[in-house]
């Protein structure tokens, strides 16, 4: 469906060659069948990564994308503050990638793009801070897509050897600047504005889970990323054509269906199938 880069270079396809090869399994992954849950997360002054067990965390040392081993240190989850699930260099988010938030508008040529900045990242359980100017703030729940390792001007049949995992996100959105604004730059990108979390699933398909948004409990977006209109695979490669994406860095895939705006005190829940559920409440600044 990915219609207008032009086909790489030989050139291209050397350097490219240099990333494709598929990133091994996590250690601490082969050590499970099915699905592993991956936290990032604060406890007595440190950060750490770990896998989410249940309601325990055990702690791993090194690096999550890299090197790293299991410790025998758990912790109790209600006992952390869980942290944006990678410290993201970039942020990137595909608009208009569902046919049942277009509505009736044709669908692009291409993934449509924007950047949120990582100072804009919380983690689940953390406030939406609302500016005080602002008058239509909206969720978006989505799947976020977690880059697992340095790839550039890659094509689209090795693009998912660059996706560790995924997640939920929010990709909250301020109506009305967004449609008096020459950018998105306050609209996508300010402060709180992108929760996401609470854990990277590893081993999951990402273009068949079921992305819901609830709001004070009541369910307001359902769809399955089956549904996307440019799958996963088409968003890496098209992202990775103009930008070297690296390890860490997630990309927002697109809300379904329609949105609302929000009030202070409202609850929001994303609930990414095989991750969990992403829950921020709506405070004002």
């Amino acid at each position: 469906m990915l219609r207008t880069a032009a086909p790489p270079t030989a050139a291209l396809f050397a350097l490219a060659s240099l990333f494709l090869a598929p990133a091994p399994a996590p250690l601490v992954a082969q050590q499970h069948e099915g699905p592993v849950l991956f936290v990032r997360y604060q406890h007595q002054g440190r950060t750490s990564y770990g896998t989410l067990q249940g309601d325990r965390i055990q702690e791993i040392d090194g690096d999550l994308f890299g090197d790293h081993r299991t410790t025998d240190r758990w912790v109790a989850l209600a006992d952390v503050k869980l942290l944006p699930p990678t410290p993201a260099k970039k942020v990137i988010a595909v608009g208009l990638n569902y046919q049942s938030h277009l509505g009736t508008r044709t669908a692009a040529e291409y993934p449509g793009l924007f950047a949120k900045y990582p100072t804009s990242l919380i983690g689940s359980g953390a406030d939406i801070l609302q500016p005080p100017d602002s008058k239509n703030l909206h969720y978006e729940g989505e799947m976020v897509l977690v880059i697992g390792k340095t790839c550039s001007r890659v094509p689209v049949a090795e693009a998912m050897s660059c996706v560790f995992g995924i997640t939920a996100g929010n990709d909250v959105s301020e109506r009305d600047w967004q449609s008096a604004d020459l950018q998105w730059f306050r609209a996508k990108a300010s402060d709180t504005f992108g929760p996401v979390g609470p854990a990277i699933a590893w081993g999951v398909n990402p273009d068949d889970v079921l992305v819901e948004t609830r709001v004070n409990g009541e369910v307001r977006q359902h769809e399955r990323t089956a549904d996307l209109i440019f799958d996963s695979a088409e968003i890496v490669s098209y992202v990775s054509q103009y930008i070297t994406l690296e390890a860490g860095d997630l990309i927002y895939t697109g809300t379904p269906q329609a949105t609302k705006a929000l009030q202070p005190g409202d609850v929001v829940e994303v609930e990414v199938e095989h991750v969990g559920v992403l829950r921020n409440t709506v405070r004002r600044r």
